[in-house]
This record gives structure tokens, sequence and C-alpha cells, in this order.
């Protein structure tokens, strides 16, 4: 079995026609890398049109504030993903004079951009020859060549680089590197891919042996955290709420949310409103206490569920530094927040 030349043969066949890989510009690459780490492309398709129509050029990305940009970024998540974007379009235009860097090595310096987005643009801008390795790509080669490294271990990342370094041609990296991706993708999926019709099956090893689901191992679970979390929705007499902004190095950071109490389990209005009063969120009189949603709503990241409930307490007076409810769309809110305020407060006055 040609594995490069089945490989690529297969790719021109079966690509989607994606917008980033009609261009070697490296800032619409880097752009595109970044909003697909973890994301799937359906996902991060209509992310990546807004903002090269709001930002067309890394000039425009790095004048921009960070408030604009987490705004565009809401819904896709790993928000340090859209901070590093725009620290690293600021050093670009403003101390690189608007050039990436040209090579692997270099871009590696670029704030948010590791071993894989180094490799990505390197050879998608400059064709240089160096391997991609995400996720797709250490499924194929696995599968294909029976390799039973753990992948979640660092060690074995060095197996995979090697194997696809010797495989790709010299003068195809670019093609060769979407290839194998595209394949991992498309083709060679996570569970139950279609092995009948694939091109690599007369030399797949994991389907000669039958350890298609077995591959790749990966041993090393990640922990899980639960957390509670309680927002509060206060509303004063000229319906003005209150929000406050998450400056503490996490989740969120820099995002903006209701005054939050976390609790150690779930709990119901008798603990939240001794909680609230011990708060001092803020200091008008409280009319009344409504639970919004009596069952929490489970909100997943990669190690953490968290477990929300959103209260709407109505105050006498005017809320000091109250924010007007037609105003709150227009800051960055986390989606599960900005979705809340969609659902229940807008369709309230609607």
């Amino acid at each position: 079995m040609d594995f490069s030349n089945s490989l690529i043969k297969w790719y021109l066949q079966n690509k989607r026609d994606l917008p980033w890989r009609n261009t070697i510009d490296p800032y619409f690459i880097w752009l595109s890398e970044i909003m697909l780490q973890q994301t799937r492309v359906a996902q991060g398709m209509p992310y990546f049109f807004a903002f090269t129509e709001a930002f067309p050029t890394v000039f425009d990305l790095a004048k921009a504030s960070e408030q604009e940009v987490l705004k565009l970024w809401q819904g896709l998540g790993y928000y340090s993903r859209a901070r590093n974007l725009h620290k690293t379009a600021q050093y670009v235009a403003f101390e690189l004079d608007g050039k990436f860097p040209d090579n692997y090595k270099a871009l590696l310096s670029l704030k948010g951009v590791g071993d894989y987005t180094a490799a990505a643009i390197a050879s998608f801008s400059y064709n240089e020859v160096v391997p991609v390795v995400d996720g797709n790509v250490f499924r194929v080669l696995s599968r294909v060549f029976d390799i039973e490294a753990d992948i979640s271990q660092p060690a074995s990342k060095k197996i995979f680089q090697e194997l696809a370094m010797e495989l790709m041609p010299k003068d195809h990296p670019a093609i060769f590197n979407q290839a194998i991706m595209e394949f991992g993708a498309l083709q060679c999926v996570p569970k139950n891919p279609d092995c009948t019709i694939c091109v690599m099956n007369d030399g797949c090893l994991a389907l000669k042996m039958d350890k298609v689901n077995q591959l790749p191992v990966k041993l090393k679970k990640t922990k899980v955290t639960n957390r509670f979390f309680n927002y509060l929705i206060f509303e004063d007499e000229e319906g003005k709420s209150l929000i406050q902004q998450r400056i503490d190095k996490g989740i969120w950071h820099n995002l903006y949310e209701f005054p939050l109490i976390e609790s150690e389990m779930e709990i119901g209005i008798d603990a939240i409103s001794i909680e609230i009063i011990k708060s001092k969120f803020v200091t008008n009189q409280i009319h009344s206490i409504v639970e919004m949603n009596p069952k929490s709503q489970m909100h997943k990241l990669s190690h953490q569920n968290l477990n929300i409930k959103f209260w709407k307490l109505k105050v006498y007076g005017a809320i000091e530094n109250g924010i007007d409810n037609s105003l709150l769309k227009t800051f960055p809110f986390p989606i599960v927040i900005y979705n809340f305020i969609e659902k229940f407060l807008f369709q309230e006055k609607n």
C-alpha cells in the first residue's frame, strides 16, 4: 500500500470546499486554525466569516478592543483562544509590521500557537516540510500502522510526528497535511468508521486485527469537577440589572456575568435567600425572589460541569451602577448566560 499517494488521491476526490483552503495568507490560516482548536468545522465556519468580515486584516483585529473580540467570539467557547488571538494580532501588527513569522520555529513564539498550529501555518502558508499532528492524525496513523502508544502521553507524540514526517512527500507537505486531517475527519472517524469503503482497507493493520475501535489508545481520563452556580438577576424599579466582569483567572476570564453565588451543592430558595443577605451585592430592599429554572441547567466544559440556576430578584428603588436591560446584549457573556438573556429577559418584554 502506498499510503501517501492513496491518501492524497482520496483527498482530491473527497475534500470539502473550506474558505481557508483557498488561500495561503497566514492571517486567514492562523485565524481558522485557532478557531478550529477543539471545535468542529461546522461550528467554527460562521465565526470565521464573521471575523474576516469584521477584521479583514491583522491590523483591523489588532485595533479592536478586547471586548469587541470577545463579543464576536461569544458561543465558540475556550475564550482564552480569543484573548490570545487578540494579543497575537497586536504583536504581529505593531511589532512585526503585520508580517507573520515564516517558519515553524518562529511561529511557536506567538501566544496561543503550539506545535500543531505552528505546523499547520508553516506548511499551508509557506509549504514547509513539517507534519501536523492532531486527534485526526493520531487516529489515522494508529489504526493504519497499529500503533498502541498512549496518545495522552507527551512522549507518544514524537512517535507519530516521526512517522508522519517519514510518510510525507517532501514536495507536497501542505496537501499531505490537509489530506490526513480530512481523512480522519470524514473517513477514519472516531466511532464505527465505514471500513468497507476505505481506500486504506487493504493495508490497515487495525482492520486486519479487528482493533479499529480500540485505537488510538488513550488511557488518561480527564477529571471532571462539578460546580454549582447561582446567578442573581436583580431588577430595580427602573428596569435595570446588575452585571460584573469576571476578572479572576479561570473560566470565562474578562467576560461578563450576573452577580454569582457559588454553592457546594444545588440549593433552594431558603438557602439562596440567606446567601443573598450575606453577599451584599446591592443595598436595596428586596421585594421578591423567583427561581427562574427549578431544575439546574447543565453546562459542560472540558474539565467542569456547571450546574446553573438563575434567580430573579425585584428590588425597591434604583440599583447603583445598574445596566438597562436593553444594553445587556452588547456585552460579551458566556453563551449559557447570553441564551438565558435572550430566552427569559427579552421574551418577557415582547
